[in-house]
């Protein structure tokens, strides 16, 4: 009864067990094609329900934009705080004492070396040349009268007509009116420099100032305040500070080789002016077009003593002004070129977060391994940074990222960590 049952139960199965005695061994190899269809069939359902669980789970990833990170020669630049001066300054002063009796200069004009800008009242001075004038003459007659004299007793004391010591105070007598006409000849030059004095004359070319007297006033010789002030305004100075620590890096990074010197003439810079703009030469039109260029200046030297309460060390720079937009005391911003970096990383603003330290982070793609047949999947690792540079409008990435990797650019969703994306190319 118990074997019936369970022959009846494989009927349906394709299972018959009196077939088996008539067809003999031909019965196992139909059994094994019957079950290896069945299991064919099963893993082709399971591979199915694999791949549309694959995809379902691709179609419901974060959607990420990613940019190849590239390696370029960058020229690195760096802002520095400064101010502007004169490369002459001149302060005029009186030389002789007197009575103003002209200003003969318009105030902010530009000036040449040799122009009078005073009048002093000339009356004392040309009287003292006139009577220094007179003494030089009155010298010179006393002079001539003593060697006329000297001459005649060299010839009389020969036969004895004079005497030996009357012809020594003749030659004495020569002598002293020699020393007297040089004397003479001194007092017209100093009264003569004291009456050029009275005429007060630029001493350089360049814009005078503001006068400090008017006429009627009196100024006396060497005096503390000066009566007006020049400067020379075409080449300035501009001098910056820089910290010593930045000066350190920049020599070890030129020893090293990291950079490269940008120019054969020396470090060229820049300006920014008080209001942000560039410094620029005049517009030229040419053509129909308005064109300007950027005017550089070249660093001349640097301070040899760092200033112990900033830390800081001075360094000039020097510009042609030849439109005068620059004024001895402005407040600029000079761009110093510091060299090329070779084979530098930039990325923009947007690939670069900050974490919950504030410490700056970059989010590399890396391809998922579970999902091979996607090619858009991918992980997120985040890379901290040790430093990063602003360069314009991008960021300056010297270590944690290659030439060749990706870098997430811009998320569509809120990522978690350690779970795949799926990133497309930003264009």
């Amino acid at each position: 009864m118990a074997y019936s049952n369970f022959k009846s139960k494989l009927r349906p199965c394709g299972f018959d067990l009196s077939a088996r005695k008539e067809r003999g061994p031909a019965l196992p190899r139909e059994m094994l094609r019957n079950a290896g269809s069945a299991i064919a069939l099963c893993l082709a359902l399971l591979f199915s329900a694999a791949c549309d669980k694959g995809r379902q789970t691709a179609q419901s990833l974060p959607e990420v934009t990613y940019i190849v990170a590239q390696a370029q020669n960058v020229a690195l630049t760096s802002e520095l705080p400064g101010r502007t001066s004169a490369c002459l300054v001149a302060e005029v002063r009186p030389q002789v004492s007197g009575i103003i009796l002209q200003r003969l200069f318009a105030e902010g004009s530009e000036v040449k070396q040799g122009d009078v800008l005073y009048q002093i009242d000339p009356a004392l001075y040309q009287a003292a040349y006139d009577n220094a004038e007179a003494g030089l003459k009155k010298a010179r007659a006393n002079l001539e009268a003593a060697d006329l004299l000297a001459r005649r007793y060299s010839e009389v004391v020969l036969v004895n007509a004079v005497s030996r010591q009357d012809y020594d105070n003749a030659l004495a007598d020569q002598a002293r009116a020699e020393a007297e006409l040089k004397a003479a000849l001194a007092a017209l030059e100093a009264a003569a420099i004291n009456l050029q004095y009275t005429r007060v004359t630029a001493p350089i070319s360049g814009r005078i100032g503001r006068s400090s007297v008017t006429p009627g006033a009196l100024v006396t010789q060497n005096q503390p305040v000066p009566l007006a002030v020049i400067q020379k305004l075409d080449p300035v100075y501009v001098d910056v500070t820089q910290s010593s620590a930045q000066l350190l890096r920049l020599k070890k990074d030129y020893a090293g080789g990291r950079l490269k010197s940008g120019g054969a003439d020396g470090t060229r810079a820049a300006l920014r002016l008080e209001d942000g703009s560039l410094y620029q030469s005049a517009a030229s039109e040419k053509e129909g077009e308005t064109s300007q260029r950027p005017i550089y200046g070249l660093l001349k030297f640097s301070e040899v003593n760092v200033e112990q309460s900033t830390g800081t060390v001075t360094i000039r720079a020097v510009f042609q002004n030849p439109d005068g937009v620059l004024l001895p005391g402005m407040y600029v911003r000079a761009v110093l070129e510091e060299g090329i970096l070779e084979n530098a990383i930039l990325l923009p603003r947007e690939a670069i977060v900050r974490n919950n330290r504030g410490q700056p982070v970059v989010r590399l793609l890396t391809k998922n391994s579970t999902l091979e047949n996607e090619p858009d999947v991918y992980n997120v690792n985040s890379v901290i940074l040790d430093a990063i540079r602003a360069v314009g409008d991008r960021w300056l990435v010297p270590h944690g990222v290659k030439a060749g990797d990706l870098v997430l650019f811009e998320e569509k969703g809120k990522l978690q960590s350690g779970k795949p994306v799926k990133a497309t190319a930003d264009k």
